[in-house]
């Protein structure tokens, strides 16, 4: 018989001994094993990566994006993407409680989990027929399941649930950059990626940790114009982030900290050739090649720090709400995106 394992490995279906990220099946079973949490589940909120990975590959089909997510939550018994290798969070409500559970949660708790879609057992029960397809954020029912090791944040009362749940998906993204700038003496910065999600709240952080200067990196006349709006960042240049020359020459002279908040491939060399030696580079995007980016930084010979953001930070959650409340071009580059 399988022992319960704080961080679900009772739950592994195949291969026997991986973990539950790793693994290719869960067992998604809402009935409880006493240290862990099951959630009724009201909406997800793919990560970016995914998300324009399965829109791409389908040609816009909402129809077919919808029947892809479907698809792979019935046959991984989670939502784990298998050609971005990336799944993203969810909102739901506490519906059992195992006399074990060491997360502190309480049946009828609003939550959104802060660990990924991808190591979480998942079911959903209405087909999605809710869901369009053509959105991040996926409303649906279903159930899903948190380990003794999870990590799961009460939503805040006083910010629609949507809105909570699009801020908590990229919130270690700028309690990492918080960490890094604060390391430095006011560090120049350049976000890339800006105008998105995790790349506004970047901004902010960064402004918050005492940057000195920030760029921020947009793709189009468009973001330009949001990102200016929000006035979060001190110059917005319009370049391609796959175009490491070109993206070095917009951020006009290397910076100490550069951030990769993009949902494209292909960033990794300008981002280092942006960021000055003794500086540090943070890729926070499950589109980046970590080979392409050690290998690049070696072919240039650039003495640079490179972070991968795993998504966790202590503390990320309550400082990335702070963000939201006391940012309001934050805010408003937020529920744009939502509207739309």
């Amino acid at each position: 018989m399988v022992d319960e394992s704080p961080i679900g490995l009772h739950r592994v279906v195949s291969p026997s001994g991986f973990l539950p990220q790793a693994a290719d099946v869960l067992d998604a079973s809402p009935v409880l094993w006493p240290s862990e949490v099951r959630i009724d589940v009201e909406r997800l909120n793919l990560d970016a990566a995914s998300f324009r990975q399965l829109v791409v590959a389908h040609d816009g089909s909402g129809d077919a994006v919808r029947a892809e997510v479907l698809g792979i939550v019935e046959r991984r018994g989670k939502m784990h993407n298998p050609v971005t290798g990336s799944g993203g969070m969810l909102v739901g409500v506490v519906s059992e409680v195992g006399a074990t559970s060491p997360l502190g949660l309480a049946v009828g708790d609003r939550v959104a989990t802060l660990v990924s879609l991808t190591l979480t057992p998942l079911r959903i029960t209405d087909g999605l027929a809710s869901w369009s397809g053509e959105s991040e954020q996926v409303p649906c029912s279903g159930t899903a399941i948190l380990f003794a090791r999870s990590i799961a944040a009460v939503l805040p009362s006083d910010l629609p649930a949507p809105l909570a749940l699009a801020v908590l998906d990229v919130c270690g993204a700028p309690a990492l950059v918080s960490r890094v700038c604060s390391a430095y003496s006011a560090p120049s910065v350049c976000v890339i990626g800006a105008a998105g999600k995790s790349g506004s709240l970047s901004c902010a952080a960064a402004r918050a940790a005492g940057a000195s200067s920030i760029v921020g990196v947009v793709p189009s006349a468009a973001e330009a114009a949001a990102l200016r709006a929000a006035g979060l960042a001190d110059e917005v240049v319009v370049a391609d982030a796959r175009d490491p020359v070109a993206l070095a020459a917009a951020v006009c002279g290397q910076k100490t900290v550069t951030v990769v908040c993009v949902d494209v491939p292909g960033c990794e060399g300008g981002a280092i050739l942006a960021t000055a030696d003794g500086g540090t580079v943070v890729f926070f995007s499950m589109a980046t090649s970590f080979t392409a980016a050690a290998l690049g930084a070696e072919g240039l010979a650039a003495d640079v720090t490179m972070l991968v953001g795993n998504g966790f930070v202590p503390g990320h959650a309550d400082l990335a709400l702070d963000l939201l409340r006391s940012s309001p071009g934050v805010r408003s580059l937020f529920e744009a995106r939502l509207e739309a």
